[in-house]
């Protein structure tokens, strides 16, 4: 990635470079939550029956998620700003490609993804680049795909700066957001929500978790969303 980069991806990526292997160690497989694992599976059944256009995992971090969609026999792939953590998801998972890239610049053409998945990544994008991040969800999805957003959420917007993690010093900031403060930039960037899901904390979680689902409108000839074909 270029030293262009903005300075919140550049700190987020030194900081993961520093805590990967720890981080990897710390949550060694996918989701534990039943519902978070449920919501997956959806996400996963409605990518397959869009078709077989692949699916990018946006932040995928050590790969336990993208492996998973994989092992589906959904065609995923993996995408993480932090060069550490790609290897260490190459490693890990060998049968699945994963590269270095950032959501706000992706390096796809136009619609050629059939879905993406962006589980508790987002997080870490302050409020003025999350249109262009979901400016580029809406370029590269092919119509009807869908995405699937997960994030620590609360009844109030809020924001955290982690200096340390895992005993490395670390410039992490966190943005905690309501699932209508999500939605509407989704809705702006030409994307429709579809579902939205929040559940209480549990185990060691400090905060709700929240989900978004949301899809690129399959569009006419005419450029307006297709109605659906009446029921006989």
């Amino acid at each position: 990635m270029s030293d262009s980069i903005p300075d919140f991806l550049r700190t987020t990526r030194a900081s993961y470079d520093r805590i990967a292997k720890d981080y990897a160690a710390a949550f060694p497989g996918g989701p534990p939550h039943p519902l978070d694992q449920a919501l997956i599976t959806a996400f996963a059944e409605l990518t397959a029956a869009h078709g077989t256009a692949p699916v990018a995992d946006l932040g995928s971090g050590p790969g336990h998620v993208t492996a998973l969609l994989h092992a589906r026999g959904v065609p995923a792939f993996g995408v993480d700003v932090s060069p550490a953590m790609v290897e260490l998801a190459r490693q890990t998972h060998p049968e699945v490609r994963f590269h270095v890239g950032s959501m706000t610049s992706l390096d796809l053409p136009d619609g050629t993804l059939g879905g993406i998945l962006a589980l508790y990544s987002t997080i870490h994008v302050p409020d003025d680049q999350l249109p262009r991040a979901f400016a580029e969800f809406r370029r590269t999805l092919t119509p009807g795909g869908h995405v699937l957003l997960a994030f620590q959420t609360g009844d109030e917007p809020g924001r955290l700066h982690l200096a340390e993690r895992f005993g490395h010093e670390i410039d992490l900031r966190y943005y905690w957001r309501t699932p209508e403060q999500i939605a509407a930039p989704l809705t702006a960037a030409g994307l429709e929500p579809v579902a939205r899901v929040r559940r209480e904390p549990t185990g060691d979680e400090l905060r709700p978790r929240a989900f978004v689902l949301a899809r690129r409108p399959v569009e006419t000839t005419a450029g307006t969303p297709a109605e659906p074909a009446p029921r006989t």
